[in-house]
């Protein structure tokens, strides 16, 4: 009650939902979130673009770092699940959805922008979208005539199950996993979007505005909020990799023998 009289002011759903900077109205509408979008995609080029531009046998640091997450995913992600030559051909996926997860997850630590650009269903949708349409492309590349119908009637099965069999694998294959990917990785940036909003705002609000007595709590909703922010930092990489990882599996799942 004390917090509503005084005029503080928690996060809310409508910070997900800015108001349009441009073309209000229209397919193009730009507003911060779109923005933030621009500048992480920018930031991408800038890092990938400098760091391969000039390559050279003994590399600098820059190229050193850059060399390191390139071969993190393609070692630990598309090789170990696909093997050398299934995981070359899917590498440049697999690597485009890691790091853009992972720099659009960022930016909702980065002062002045404040929000990620996976926060926000438009991003996680696409990247489902396309992360399943390589899992659809992996299994008909693979078995033309025979991938629907081993997707849905899995071998070895007695007849009569296929009844109750058939319609889950319909729904976990092919509903379940697109929308986990989505839900997954935003729920998890707008948890953590609302709860560093939380945080920090109730720390100017402790020490800018609150009584007296309650000042010392600003310091610990600020060692509270430090805190997030490296969670946050840890949540953003582990749900990039996790993206980026079960693209892997499904796109595996897909190739496996027995389609």
């Amino acid at each position: 009650m004390l917090l509503a009289d005084s005029g503080f002011s928690g996060p809310s759903i409508n910070d997900f939902f800015p108001p349009p900077i441009l073309f209000a109205g229209t397919l193009f509408e730009i507003n911060r979130v779109t923005v933030i979008r621009f500048i992480a995609t920018l930031a991408i080029l800038l890092i990938f673009g400098l760091g391969t531009r000039r390559m050279r046998v003994v590399p600098g640091r820059f190229q050193s770092i850059v060399e390191m997450g390139l071969d993190f995913v393609r070692l630990n992600i598309a090789e170990d699940l696909l093997g050398k030559k299934d995981g070359a051909r899917f590498l440049p996926l697999i690597t485009t959805i890691f790091f853009m997860v992972l720099f659009f997850n960022l930016t909702g630590i980065v002062p002045g922008l404040n929000m990620a650009g996976s926060a926000v269903i438009g991003v996680p949708l696409v990247l489902a979208i396309v992360a399943y349409g390589a899992f659809i492309y992996a299994g008909l590349r693979r078995n033309p005539s025979g991938f629907f119908r081993s997707s849905l009637f899995p071998p070895g099965v007695p007849w009569p199950l296929y009844i109750i069999v058939t319609p889950i694998e319909l729904i976990s294959t092919f509903i379940v996993r697109p929308v986990t990917l989505v839900l997954r990785l935003m729920m998890n940036m707008v948890v953590g979007h609302l709860l560093l909003v939380l945080f920090f705002s109730g720390t100017a609000w402790f020490l800018f505005q609150a009584p007296a007595a309650f000042k010392l709590l600003g310091l610990g909703t600020m060692v509270f909020g430090f805190a997030f922010t490296l969670m946050e930092i840890l949540v953003g990489a582990l749900q990039a990799y996790i993206f980026a990882l079960l693209t892997g599996v499904y796109i595996q799942l897909a190739i496996a023998d027995e389609h």
